[in-house]
């Protein structure tokens, strides 16, 4: 069915904030929207056409709510597999294609994917249980991750010497050795079904050292012309190999020598490419519906420097929301806040992101340095 018909319905998978902002770019092309979360509260809920609450990983739950659509997506990757391979078998279309989301839910088999298919990634080790951890400890300084549950930093732990083994995690995982690195790196790719290809201008990282998210990003990153050339064919390639139809979004650490190597890819819109809403042509939602409805994909040109701060709740609060220094930071001028509806904040809680542009880069730098310190969100 055309998605421009009356009768056309889209199925989003998640109703977070990326499913959110999903279907603030669907009501543009006037898209029915259908969502399935267990959060009756999920912030998606005001804004569909129709909201269903329920398990994302029970498998009957995820059938029968993939039935009533004409096209399947999702904004998170911990979603049942199984339900969306039946589905796909009976002629649902479904976005990224459920053996993508296979390959990527599970650390493990995506590290495993990059090395079968001489992608650069960083040296590792795949572990059953606590115990191997300890048989490798000459392989540290490394990166100890789950191979499933993790998300938004949980799940990762740095573990430099010995003395952080009594730490390590007991659950099928992989160990990944430290990488001397310069910047961190996100570009996302998007393809189409007839396999049109685009990618956004890379963009540089910034991560909380303890808790492995996002603080916040430049764009496009400042990087020689080598890098950013050698970047975008290791993220295509990334793509064509999956074979994903929709979004890819591929991290990357650029080391100290010059190499490129993939830290780790999603199969969706992600928190690196918010500041698309504004700064670019085409915001990485809108391609993501473009990539999944079979339509030409749009440009993805920055139209000046940006930032995106995320708005984390504060160390020490949990409860009901609020937000401090807003009207300061929108005095600023460029300055656009993006806040995801959550009621409750706790600590380091994506609570919402700040997109920041300005025609001068030093001049972006010092905004950012001032938004960090007058916006907080803290609780009642």
């Amino acid at each position: 069915m055309n998605a421009f018909s009356s009768n056309f319905k889209l199925g989003i998978l998640g109703g977070g904030q990326l499913g959110r902002m999903l279907i603030q770019s669907a009501i543009d092309f006037n898209i029915y929207i259908k969502i399935l979360d267990g959060d009756a509260n999920a912030p998606c809920r005001p804004f569909a056409h129709e909201f269903v609450q329920g398990s994302l990983i029970d498998f009957d739950t995820v059938y029968a709510f993939g039935k009533t659509v004409d096209v399947l997506t999702i904004e998170i990757e911990h979603v049942n597999v199984e339900a969306l391979e039946k589905l796909e078998s009976e002629g649902i279309k479904v976005y990224p294609q459920p053996a993508v989301i296979r390959t990527i839910q599970d650390k493990r088999v995506q590290k495993q994917f990059y090395k079968t298919h001489l992608i650069p990634t960083a040296d590792f080790i795949l572990l059953e249980n606590k115990e191997e951890v300890h048989q490798h400890s000459h392989f540290l300084p490394a990166f100890q991750k789950l191979g499933k549950s993790g998300y938004d930093g949980r799940g990762v732990q740095r573990l430099k010497t010995t003395d952080d083994l009594a730490k390590a995690f007991a659950e099928p995982s992989l160990l990944e050795k430290a990488v001397d690195f310069e910047k961190e790196i996100s570009i996302i790719v998007a393809r189409n079904a007839r396999g049109e290809v685009s990618v956004f201008p890379p963009v540089e990282l910034v991560f909380h050292p303890e808790y492995h998210l996002v603080e916040y990003l430049f764009a496009p990153a400042q990087l020689d012309e080598r890098i950013i050339a050698q970047a975008n064919e290791i993220a295509t390639g990334v793509a064509a190999k999956l074979g994903i139809v929709g979004l890819l979004a591929v991290e990357m650490f650029v080391t100290r020598s010059g190499e490129v190597l993939v830290n780790e890819s999603a199969p969706r819109p992600h928190n690196s490419g918010h500041h698309t809403i504004k700064a670019n042509y085409t915001s990485q939602f809108e391609q993501h519906l473009r990539a999944i409805l079979g339509l030409p994909l749009g440009a993805t040109d920055t139209q000046s420097y940006a930032a995106m701060v995320n708005l984390l709740g504060e160390e020490g609060y949990t409860g009901d929301a609020v937000y401090q220094g807003m009207e300061e930071a929108l005095a600023l001028g460029g300055v656009y806040i993006h806040l995801y509806g959550k009621k409750t904040t706790k600590p380091y809680r994506k609570m919402g992101h700040i997109t920041i542009m300005d025609t001068e880069l030093q001049a972006l730098k010092e905004k950012v340095q001032k938004v960090k310190v007058l916006v907080k969100v803290v609780s009642e």
